[in-house]
């Protein structure tokens, strides 16, 4: 049962309201709550390019704080740990459903809502000052991929660097036959 409302009384705590204005039971509360944090992930697995699964456990507060520090300035990403069941009614019957093997354990999610492979890359950055931090999964463009695969994602660039080294590729060969025909030119000038 969804709240119709979701007020503050005098002390600051939150009070779930039913139709009608009336106060809800504890365990209306508790489904209430977690139909808000279901609703909250699929709202952002609708907005979402990747999706990436981690096991942050063992992480330090000073490690999880930097790692949410750097996926923050990255921009494009959201982190957050939630429950495997309130995950797993959120992946239910979408494109993300295959992560669904992947959940046990503590999971944090990594949501990447512009570039699908800047969370992963993201967080492989950090593997090697975070030994216990380690990939569980990942699903981009509507494929799961596993541990191993999603790291071997993590290291393609991103496609902003790509393009450049593409467009490298071009200018080389055009640069050497400028020189050539100029060479050619200057050649037949002096003649």
């Amino acid at each position: 049962m969804k709240p119709e409302a979701m007020v503050t009384n005098r002390f600051g705590r939150f009070i779930f309201l039913r139709e009608g204005g009336e106060q809800m039971t504890n365990l209306e509360k508790n489904r209430a709550a977690k139909h808000v944090i279901v609703d909250e992930i699929r709202e952002k697995l609708d907005r979402t390019k990747s999706v990436v699964l981690v096991n942050a456990r063992g992480l330090t507060v000073e490690q999880d704080t930097t790692l949410r520090k750097a996926l923050r300035k990255a921009g494009g990403i959201d982190y957050k740990v939630y429950k495997n069941t309130m995950i797993n009614f959120a992946i239910e019957g979408t494109a993300f459903a295959g992560l669904k093997d992947y959940l046990s354990g503590p999971t944090a999610v990594a949501f990447s809502y512009e570039d699908a492979t800047a969370a992963a890359a993201q967080i492989s950055k950090q593997l090697k000052a975070m030994p216990k931090l380690e990939f569980k999964a990942s699903a981009i463009d509507g494929e799961i991929y596993d541990a191993a695969a999603t790291k071997a994602i993590a290291e393609i660039p991103s496609k902003e660097v790509l393009i450049s080294r593409l467009l490298g590729s071009f200018k080389s060969p055009l640069a050497s036959f400028a020189r050539v025909v100029n060479a050619i030119a200057e050649n037949k000038e002096s003649e």
